[in-house]
């Protein structure tokens, strides 16, 4: 059986994980995507963790048929480089292909992590059956994938779907990458960390928020409320303009649950334009965390 090499850099960790033609892991990893050190530096660990999974589950280079990488964008996937990620400050204009190929002897494909993610759930996720879907995952940041007319649109560049950078709340500040209130300021898990943080004067996690508003913290409530407000405000605007039949969310805040699909569901219902578009299935990614890994090895197996 052939197996692709898939590797998901996010802005806080780097997921490698060996993956075969049905979309089951067989091996992964996670390291911490370390933004004190060079990216050379970054990419020689993900290539030596890479190399020991291959080593601890004796597997053959001849049954390795690629690596595909999902990388923060904007990217220049073409040319192999990262060219000026918000997330990873420091990794602008890195020739990142370049640079792995230094170390591992495999072809390597490249695209933005959210498409991978994106193709991953039309390959064996939850938008098997849709034709027409948007990806969006919110976690560190927020990105999105779109997959229209049973194609996976990438763009003139390959940086369709960065909807974490449409303006959603001027006045609620300047996002990192120089707007006023774009989706991912307003709406990431960083996003509520940070607001929660501010109000409490002590750091705390999005998970921490989450835990707090469960045990009826009310001003926790009025966060966590207000944050699904904003993922409802920029999936309308999603359906407003593409259209789809679904919107799969995926990301570490989607793992709330129900509450959080059950408001954006409620604030789609009641705001979508098209009469169509308030009916649009809200779910789960079906992959859930390991969407942005297996997304990265069918860049590998799946012809897009």
């Amino acid at each position: 059986m052939k197996l692709a090499i898939g590797i998901d850099i996010g802005g806080t960790k780097t997921a490698i994980g060996i993956v075969d033609e049905q979309g089951t892991i067989a091996a992964k990893h996670t390291i911490k995507t370390d933004l004190s050190i060079s990216p050379p530096q970054m990419v020689e660990q993900i290539a030596a963790a890479v190399k020991e999974l291959l080593h601890q589950h004796s597997i053959e280079d001849s049954s390795i048929l690629g690596i595909g990488i999902g990388a923060p964008g904007p990217l220049d996937p073409a040319g192999g480089r990262i060219t000026c990620p918000p997330n990873l400050p420091g990794w602008q204009d890195f020739p990142l292909v370049k640079e792995l190929e230094r170390h591992l002897p495999y072809p390597i494909r490249m695209e933005n992590d959210a498409t991978a993610a994106t193709l991953a759930e039309k390959w064996i996720g939850a938008a098997k059956d849709s034709h027409h879907f948007v990806f969006v995952t919110i976690s560190t940041g927020i990105g999105s994938g779109i997959y229209l007319h049973g194609k996976l649109l990438t763009g003139a560049s390959g940086n369709a779907g960065d909807a974490g950078h449409m303006v959603i709340d001027p006045s609620a500040g300047r996002c990192v990458c120089g707007q006023l209130g774009c989706w991912e300021w307003v709406a990431s898990g960083t996003a509520i960390a940070r607001q929660a943080s501010e109000f409490l004067g002590r750091t705390v996690t999005s998970k921490e928020v989450f835990d707090l508003a469960n045990e009826g913290d009310q001003n926790m409530v009025e966060l966590v409320d207000k944050l699904y407000q904003y993922i409802g405000m920029g999936c309308v605007s999603l359906i407003n303009i593409l259209d789809p039949d679904t919107i799969v969310i995926g990301g570490g805040v989607s793992q709330v649950g129900e509450p959080l699909f059950q408001a954006v569901r409620s604030y789609v219902s009641a705001h979508a334009l098209n009469p169509g578009g308030r009916h649009t299935r809200i779910v789960p990614a079906q992959l859930q965390t390991d969407a942005g890994l297996v997304g990265a090895a069918a860049l590998v197996h799946v012809n897009y």
